[in-house]
């Protein structure tokens, strides 16, 4: 099966495809040279048919792949849908609706955190998945015909594995769970790049607001740079270093040049003037309009009770069937142990009803854990209702007039 690789020849498959309540998708792309990922093919199903896409065709015009994804009668059916939504909304600033993740439905139905595609095919379609193609430079052409077999197998056996993942979630009515969860991957700003918020993937290594400072400047410094030249950051800056020189805050070239991590003699080129200005930007920004970093608040009672609220979550994953880091992350668990309303996830909407509320009686003493046959058993504290008190007797002829 050949690729498409003219317009009319797409525009005619997804017509086609219109037509079916649901559409498999996938994308096979190249990012270790660039900052932007670049689309190479694209694969789409039907219940009828399957495709392969050339992305890279001269003069293919990827319109009528973009109205198939906003075509609202349709549901877009990826697995781990993140990358390839980031694609889509980077060449047309649109994502696909409405969307299902059969990762993340897997989540839902207890298969873990992050089930691969092959462990699903196995489960649900009793195949195995091919991979003597997975580090295929999808970027040559010409493709062979082993190379378009396995970019389509993606999208075939996605078919079953969609379907049986759906039956599983009207039978435990958890389809309201998984639209939850697909929200954030439909939010645009999960997708925009945004160089202000470079800085938070280092959230961890810095704490005080001159640290920070340093830190949010080099790293929109360096995200720009990797976005205005489509290179990785780490062409730019690597991390060790961008870390080094935030915690080292240098304003020389001399403290420049001295840092371990940074590469030698680049202190005098356009990027080592870049960054002593970054640097002094930074040291000019005001402390107080900077993010609060808090320390770790862990003292014997808090890292007691996120243990037991492991234990719990545990607990009530295994009576639903539902992956744990679906419903609580530790962040959350040690949140939750500070504040009864703490902005988690976890004390929000389903997840609260299943695991939330009971987190909350947990830790105030009204539930307990126990074991029973080697199993956990979470035991409720029941309120006692006051008997009323009995009737008074009428009195008897021995009864003693009050005097």
């Amino acid at each position: 099966m050949p690729l498409i690789a003219t317009t009319d020849r797409l525009a005619d498959l997804c017509d086609r495809l219109a037509c079916h309540p649901f559409v498999t998708v996938d994308t096979e792309f190249m990012r270790e040279t660039t900052y932007w990922p670049r689309l190479c093919v694209i694969q789409l199903a039907s219940d009828e048919e399957a495709a392969a896409i050339d992305a890279m065709a001269p003069d293919l015009d990827l319109t009528p792949f973009f109205a198939l994804m906003a075509d609202e009668r349709v549901t877009k059916v990826f697995h781990a849908a993140r990358q390839d939504l980031e694609i889509i909304w980077n060449l047309s600033k649109q994502i696909p609706a409405p969307l299902f993740d059969t990762q993340v439905a897997a989540a839902v139905c207890g298969f873990g955190d992050q089930a691969s595609y092959g462990d699903l095919a196995r489960s649900f379609a009793k195949v195995t998945i091919d991979k003597s193609s997975r580090f295929t430079d999808w970027a040559r052409r010409p493709l062979s015909q082993a190379q378009i077999d396995y970019a389509i197998a993606d999208v075939t056996h996605l078919r079953t594995v969609y379907k049986a993942l759906k039956t599983r979630l009207e039978k435990t009515s958890r389809l309201d769970w998984l639209a939850d969860e697909m929200r954030t991957l439909t939010s645009p700003e999960t997708y925009e790049m945004n160089p202000d918020n470079a800085w938070e993937r280092f959230r961890g290594r810095v704490r005080k607001p001159r640290d920070v400072a340093m830190l949010m400047e080099l790293a929109a410094w360096r995200e720009r740079e990797a976005q205005a030249k489509d290179v990785p950051r780490s062409r730019v800056l690597k991390d060790d270093a961008l870390v080094e020189i935030a915690l080292a805050a240098p304003m020389t070239q001399e403290a420049l040049a001295g840092l371990r991590a940074f590469p030698r003699g680049m202190e005098r080129s356009r990027a080592g003037a870049d960054i002593l200005a970054a640097m002094q930007r930074a040291a000019a920004r005001d402390p107080q309009e900077l993010p609060r970093i808090e320390r770790e608040r862990r003292n014997g009672g808090a890292g007691a009770t996120v243990e037991l609220l492991k234990v719990l979550l545990r607990q009530v994953c295994d009576g639903h069937g539902v992956a744990a880091r679906m419903i609580a992350t530790v962040d959350d668990l040690e949140a939750i142990a500070h504040s009864d309303k703490a902005d988690v996830p976890a004390l929000k909407g389903w997840r609260r009803e299943i695991f939330g509320r009971r987190a909350l009686e947990m830790k105030h003493g009204r539930l307990a854990l126990t074991l029973e046959r080697g199993k956990v058993v979470a035991l409720e504290w029941q309120e006692e209702v006051e008997a009323e008190p009995p009737a008074a007797a009428a009195p008897t002829e021995d009864a003693v007039a009050p005097g």
